[in-house]
């Protein structure tokens, strides 16, 4: 690898064992945009904020589906309370479709038991995500979210150079590691040249439903502040809520009514 890399092989004319070339649509797949959901560390609420993303943009009336990258640590298909299993036919893997809509591809509809762990290495787990992409017929798809898993690792780096990433979503929690958190994933973002639509703190405050007060059970936010020296433009805010946490572990996510994300869904459909 050149010491002056800019990490697309697509246009590189070097010869090196770290060159991964942009991955190709299949004939049964027609997918405009796709959008990352990224964090620097685990348990902020990716898979949260990638299904309320893709709720949200299903219920605008444009067909969306999630790419389930956390192969170790699936729960979208939970969250969307989906208990099919894909299908295959010989040449394709079909995706499940949530209530709402919502195509899904997750390795847990291809395990026979749910709660079996994948042992996997990295470049097997790397070469599932691939799968997703190549071997899925997802049909028409105007905005696909990739569900990633946490950090900088094998399945980031393989999402970031073999699919064709619009932007993405930057996801963190109200804590002191917040700043790292934020910059270890903008890095990795500017390093691939990829845009980044927004950032979002979820887990940012809780209102009592008593008196209306709101609580900042983490400590302050800086959370503009840190978006502000990264020049991230958009910055949600999402609340503690019991509801729609009882919500997403009924599998029942589609159903919340509450007006979140819309910041974000706006810059998306900018795209």
């Amino acid at each position: 690898m050149s010491e002056n890399c800019s990490h697309d092989c697509s246009n590189c004319a070097e010869k090196c064992s770290n060159r991964i070339v942009k991955e190709k649509q299949n004939e049964q797949s027609k997918i405009k945009k796709v959008i990352g959901v990224v964090s620097g560390k685990g348990g902020v609420g990716k898979s949260l904020v990638t299904s309320l993303l893709a709720d949200r943009i299903c219920k605008m009336g444009l067909n969306s589906a999630i790419l389930d990258a956390d192969i170790t640590g699936p729960s979208i298909p939970k969250t969307f309370g989906i208990t099919d299993k894909a299908v295959s036919d010989g040449t394709f893997i079909y995706p499940c479709k949530s209530k709402g809509g919502v195509k899904v591809m997750s390795i847990n509809l291809l395990l026979e038991n749910d709660q079996d762990p994948v042992v996997w290495r990295g470049p097997v787990i790397a070469g599932a995500v691939k799968q997703f992409w190549t071997d899925v017929a997802w049909g028409d798809v105007d905005y696909m979210f990739v569900d990633m898993p946490p950090g900088t690792g094998d399945v980031p780096l393989t999402v970031f150079q073999s699919l064709p990433i619009d932007g993405i979503v930057v996801v963190t929690s109200p804590q002191g590691l917040v700043s790292m958190i934020v910059s270890k994933a903008v890095k990795m973002a500017n390093m691939m040249n990829v845009p980044i639509i927004g950032l979002v703190e979820n887990m940012s405050y809780y209102k009592c439903p008593d008196c209306g007060k709101i609580i900042n059970v983490f400590g302050d936010s800086n959370i503009e502040s840190i978006a502000n020296y990264h020049n991230i433009k958009t910055v949600e805010k999402l609340p503690i809520d019991s509801n729609l946490t009882n919500l997403v572990d009924n599998g029942l996510i589609e159903e919340f009514d509450g007006d979140l994300l819309g910041d974000i869904c706006d810059q998306i459909i900018k795209l």
